[in-house]
């Protein structure tokens, strides 16, 4: 008995072992020879011609990049510009590895495969060429090796690697561009093994009616042999199957089919399905042939627009290089999988780059849905036809199948051969548009960095479809969030507009391996610094407005008060979903009255779920909620939306009170019995209250001297007027009641400044702006205005020294710093950061985040946290912004950069009005919310008024 059931098992165990070998020989089998990416590399050996390491023959990491594990030399492709270099480096690389090929793979077609190599590659195993040398760094590329291999054995691979091509055209193409010119097998090196008869490639036409025609690329097909195809459903479910018959000998065969119950596949709802075609000769399965797939059906339509799935689409996008600091452009599943994320997360549903991504990258866009503009390389120069046409082809063999890949790109900015279209047409069965991008092309105008008021012929009249691939220049701080609501509102006013895509995702700064030193990344200056993000993905603020501006639920403008009815307006600006799918939450946040004093936080007193009517795409209608009892009593007002994948679209917030209530809720009052006082000499004003004393100077009004009991607060040279002109009058001093104040009268854009200190030693400024618009007749200092015809800065200013500053807790709009033209994505609330200095696209090395200079939108009241020299303030004032220091300039940038505008002189300013940030464009080029200000104050106003408490109290 133990024998039979000895026998019984054994037998069980062999047929199992019978089907799991059947299966695996019905599909193509991958076997890495490297890693599957730069995080997981397998060594190889490797042998360096010049630079770091050359020479002599040590290990390397593969896939990777030479330069970045520490071999050769780092290249910026703008070498022949900007960096004044004569010719980039030169270096070769030359690999080696083992690898045995059991001997069952004898019969089969073994290919090995290369997911990229830069540049020009040469591939031999067991000493013989595998085929001609392959040429173009961005591209996969295959050769048959079944006759080289050794079965049952070891093998010997070599691959000798030329950074430089020998082919001009690909160096003009790849080589001399603005971008990092790496070196190396950067992409996974595999092994395809197949049966002799079999499915080579496939290119798919799926329609949104569950339609799909598929063009089969067959070998070695016999007779008797049929086609079926299979659908599944990711979540299980199962499809009809159809069987095919097939010609004896064919090598390429186009199928038709039909599904039903199919959910097609767009940006918002990304559903996708496994196509499997299983290859039958005399009715037993020989190969099987795995593909995921969307359902979508694309129409292109000149003098109109994009269509999906029967929608005009409309583009919010972003150029993406394929790019990590210690990988290069070598990168990995995670590092695709974290882009996309960021990329949906700020509300974007498009992208582009300037090649072809790693496949990885395309499988995230096709399950998050994210449209792709998928590029042939050629940077303002273009491959030669030959080499064009094979590159393309190899691009399209790739990608063609991917659901998330709308549209094909033949190079950029003059980098694209005419003559290399043709092949697109013929090997896409999508027959998707190729464009130039810049050019206005074939019906397609992509045109580059356009204006505000781009020319009402191009734009309004509007001949062909207007999306511009790159727009929202973001070097440094510049761009992107800056000006985008402007840009956007207008370009979307045009019937022919399909969206545009910003440049750039990242801040393309490299580890350099051969730097001594803390400094370790390179961004060769403001060349490269172009990201919305920092090079490991750190958000900037832009991100931010981004993700406000993109959101598909749009609210309309609306003041939120004590008596607030608890309904706004909103617009679903979503292409394909009801806004019905999405949900909504409220909360009502209050903060302890003593919240800047201590280390408390908001909290939420009341809150619930908004429920959301059927909104269609374009639609604007009334949210409403119940508004709680308690409602007067929270500070800000918070709602948060999610889609229908718990992804959160945005946070908005409303200040339920007015600037009056906070101060007088935070600011800390003291009961005391204590006597203040004010005392003018010729040179000095002298106002004390409690423990705290003020000095003014009496000729110029500016503070000079603050103490409290038990420090000195360096708060000085103020308050000095910006964008205007200001000259003291008079200084009237007197006692009201048990307060202490000084009245300061000028003539210019100040009327005056009344200074009351009371007797806890709390300090206020009531400043009024003058009511009369000219300088007196003859007035001494004055020349015409006392307002500059275009006021970029508006306010006034003090001095105090950088050294002393930890860090800030404030309530307003935060936490990062803004420009004139981007204060969208900063939201109410209580918030603090520590003291940083850093330096957008260029502090890589402590790339901090919010950055801690710079303009503050709506400040309420802060705490300026400074040891004994710390000081607080609270504003009466709505609409008020916070100065705080001046943001260090870059100390690499090229001329033309443009990192920020001028700030006003000083150190801490309260403000009106602040500067606009500037895009690639000049400020007069961008729309309304970046241009200047004009003030103009007429006989019977009351004037602007700025009401600040100062608390110099210990």
């Amino acid at each position: 008995m133990l024998l039979k059931n000895t026998i019984q098992n054994l037998s069980i165990l062999a047929f199992s072992l019978f089907l799991t070998q059947n299966s695996n020989a019905q599909q193509t089998d991958k076997v890495y020879l490297s890693g599957k990416d730069f995080e997981h590399p397998v060594q190889w050996d490797f042998y360096c011609t010049d630079g770091n390491n050359s020479k002599t023959w040590s290990k390397i990491n593969v896939p990777s990049q030479w330069e970045l594990e520490g071999f050769g030399e780092y290249t910026y492709g703008r070498w022949y510009k900007e960096l004044n270099q004569k010719e980039p480096s030169k270096e070769e690389g030359l690999y080696k590895y083992e690898f045995e090929v059991p001997a069952d793979y004898k019969g089969k077609d073994v290919l090995i495969a290369f997911g990229g190599a830069m540049t020009d590659t040469e591939v031999k195993v067991n000493g013989k060429l595998a085929g001609a040398i392959h040429q173009g760094g961005f591209y996969e590329f295959k050769y048959d090796i079944s006759s080289l291999l050794k079965y049952g054995s070891k093998n010997t691979l070599e691959v000798h690697v030329w950074k430089q091509s020998a082919n001009k055209s690909v160096n003009a193409a790849e080589r001399r561009a603005d971008w990092w010119l790496f070196g190396g097998i950067y992409r996974p090196v595999w092994l395809e093994v197949s049966p002799k008869t079999h499915i080579e490639n496939i290119a798919v036409n799926p329609k949104m009616d569950g339609s799909i025609t598929v063009d089969v690329n067959l070998k070695n097909v016999s007779k008797n042999a049929t086609l079926e195809a299979t659908l599944k459903g990711l979540n299980g479910e199962s499809f009809q199957t159809f069987t095919f018959p097939l010609k004896a000998k064919s090598t390429k065969e186009t199928i038709a089919a039909q599904w039903k119950n199919i959910k097609p596949w767009n940006p918002e709802n990304p559903n996708l399905y496994e196509l499997q075609l299983v290859l039958k000769q005399n009715g037993t399965a020989v190969h099987q042939y795995d593909k995921r797939i969307g359902f979508r059906t694309l129409e292109f339509k000149k003098q109109d627009g994009i269509y999906l799935n029967g929608t005009k689409i409309i583009m919010k996008g972003i150029n993406r290089h394929s790019f990590w600091p210690e990988g290069g452009r070598s990168t990995s599943k995670r590092i695709s999988e974290l882009d996309g994320k960021l990329i949906k997360d700020m509300n974007m549903n498009a992208v582009r780059g300037h090649y072809p991504p790693d496949t990885h990258f395309l499988e995230v866009c096709d399950s998050l849905g994210l449209f792709v503009l998928n590029e042939l390389a050629g940077w303002q120069n273009s491959y030669d036809t030959e080499t064009g046409k094979k590159l393309a082809t190899e691009m399209i063999t790739r990608d063609v199948n991917h659901a998330s890949v709308i549209i094909w790109d033949n190079g950029n900015e003059g980098g694209w051969n005419y003559d290399t279209d043709k092949v697109f047409a013929d090997l896409d069965p999508q027959k998707r548009i190729v464009i130039h991008p810049w050019a206005d092309f074939n019906g397609w105008d992509t045109h580059h960095y356009p204006t505000y008021l781009t020319g009402m012929h191009r734009f309004n009249a509007g001949e062909n479809v207007f999306f511009p691939t790159e727009f929202m220049h973001g070097t440094y701080d510049n761009g992107h969030g800056a000006a985008l609501e402007d840009f956007w509102n207008r370009y979307k006013e045009s019937p022919l507009f399909a969206g545009g895509f910003m440049w750039a995702m990242l801040d393309e700064a490299v580890f350099r391996s051969d730097w001594k030193g803390d400094a370790k990344f390179d961004s060769k200056g403001s060349l490269a610094a172009d990201g919305i993000l920092g090079p490991h993905r750190e958000r900037e603020g832009s991100y931010y407005t981004v993700k406000e501006v993109w959101a598909p639920i749009q609210f309309q403008p609306k003041q939120v008060t004590e008596g607030f009815d608890g309904s706004f307006l909103i617009k679903n600006d979503y292409l394909f979903s009801n806004l019905n799918t999405c949900k909504m939450e409220f909360k009502v946040l209050q903060s302890d009255k003593n919240v800047l004093y201590t280390t408390g936080t908001a909290k939420e007193i009341s809150g619930g779920k908004i429920k959301i009517p059927s909104i269609d795409p374009g639609e604007t209608r009334k949210i409403q909620f119940a508004v709680p009892s308690n409602f007067a009593e929270g500070d800000v007002l918070s709602i948060s939306a999610y889609d229908q994948f718990g992804k959160e679209i945005y946070t908005w917030t409303w200040p339920i009170h007015k600037a009056l209530f906070y101060a007088n809720k935070f600011l800390a009052v003291q009961n005391t019995k204590a006597k203040t006082s004010v005392i003018k000499t010729a040179s000095d004003v002298t106002l004390k209250g409690g423990d705290v004393t003020v000095v003014l100077n009496s000729e110029n009004g500016e503070i000079t001297s603050v103490k409290n009991a038990t420090s000195t607060i360096p708060l000085t040279n103020g308050p000095r007027p910006i964008g205007m002109k200001a000259k003291l009058k008079d200084i009237q001093v007197s006692q009201e009641g048990d307060k202490a104040v000084c009245t300061v009268s000028y003539v210019g854009g100040i009327s005056s400044i009344k200074w009351t200190m009371e007797p806890d030693g709390r300090f206020k400024m009531e400043m009024v702006v003058l009511k009369n618009e000219k300088a007196p007749s003859g007035f001494d200092g004055f020349d015409g205005a006392f307002f500059e015809d275009k006021i970029n800065s508006f306010g006034i200013t003090f001095s105090f020294p950088e050294k002393e500053v930890t860090g800030i807790k404030w309530f307003g709009r935060g936490p990062y710093h803004v420009w004139k033209n981007r204060i969208k994505g900063t939201t109410y609330g209580i918030w603090e950061k520590d003291y940083n200095n850093t330096i957008t696209g260029e502090s890589f090395e402590n790339l901090v985040y919010p950055e801690f200079k710079g303009y503050h939108a709506n400040l309420l009241g802060a705490n300026l946290k400074a040891g004994a020299s710390s000081f607080k303030v609270f504003s009466e004032s709505d609409n008020l912004f916070l100065r705080l220091f001046t943001p260090d300039l870059p100390k690499n940038g090229f001329p033309g950069s443009n990192p920020q505008p001028a700030f006003p002189e000083g150190d801490i300013s309260f403000m009106y009005e602040i500067p606009a940030m500037r895009d690639f464009k000049p400020l007069e080029q961008q729309g309304p919310q970046s241009q200047p200000t004009n003030i103009r104050i007429k006989s019977g106003d009351d004037g602007i008024k700025m009401n600040l408490w100062f608390d110099f109290r210990n």
